[in-house]
């Protein structure tokens, strides 16, 4: 395990973890937290073992909560704070939505303001029944800026990201999982293993066309005048011309399981 105050990160098998570890705060988020969490996404990135990545929340009772405001005396307090924290929390949040291999958010509790834009960043979101989420700036009178608004319509449409902006009120794991923002809601005791078994599985499937369909599903929602239809093509032949495509064959006429190595 590797650790860096209040991150930590492991790996298992074709799994990677990533833990906000700041239960005290209900895993509120601090610059140092962010910094970390790109350069274990980068770590993770690299790695070939490492087929998906599971993002959580230590302690239990929260997923994230959002900014760590005990910090903002030290970290924005200040223009040149403020910059740095604004740059610091754009750059890990495209290191998640950016990042080429399967992404689970495994929410338990509290997953709030903030800890909902890291979940969108994720490509599936799993949670407990007794988790909540609620995005409360319009009732701290924060401005949120089109990127994070973009994300949420994106996976629940408009009608619904208006109504957690305008209300501002807690959602339950039911409400969450009927508006499209969670993929799966679970009883507290079977989380862990869900995700893992989920996670397992998807690191046993073949790594380009997994990684393929990411980003090819990433383009679909762009702009037609921005997608890179070129490299979705290339993406696509990778997958055809590569020796897993060959395993994958022999192993289905065989009536084994595949082994799958990313080439």
């Amino acid at each position: 395990m590797t650790t860096t105050d209040k991150m930590l990160a492991r790996k298992d098998g074709g799994v990677g973890y990533l833990t906000f570890n700041n239960p005290e705060r209900h895993n509120a988020v601090s610059l140092e937290m962010w910094e970390a969490a790109e350069g274990f996404l980068d770590d993770f990135k690299n790695d070939k073992a490492v087929r998906t990545v599971i993002v959580t929340g230590a302690g239990g009772k929260a997923f994230v909560s959002g900014a760590d405001i005990s910090k903002f005396d030290k970290e924005r307090s200040t223009q040149e704070g403020i910059d740095r924290y604004n740059v610091a929390v754009d750059r890990a949040y495209n290191a998640f939505y950016n990042f080429p291999k399967p992404t689970i958010a495994m929410i338990r509790g509290y997953c709030i303001g903030g800890g909902v834009g890291l979940a969108l960043c994720c490509d599936m979101r799993i949670c407990t029944e007794g988790s909540k989420f609620a995005v409360p700036a319009a009732k701290l009178g924060l401005g949120y800026r089109y990127g994070g608004l973009k994300k949420l319509v994106d996976v629940v449409g408009p009608s619904f990201a208006k109504e957690i902006f305008f209300t501002a009120r807690q959602f339950t794991a039911a409400e969450a999982q009927t508006m499209g923002l969670v993929n799966r809601v679970l009883p507290d005791s079977e989380l862990e293993n869900y995700v893992k078994t989920y996670a397992d599985m998807i690191a046993a499937n073949a790594p380009l066309t997994v990684d393929s369909v990411k980003f090819i599903v990433a383009q679909a929602v762009l702009d037609e005048s921005k997608r890179d239809l070129k490299k979705c093509d290339e993406m696509v032949q990778a997958c055809f011309a590569s020796k897993d495509y060959r395993e994958g064959r022999k192993a289905f006429m065989e009536k084994r399981k595949p082994v799958f190595t990313g080439f």
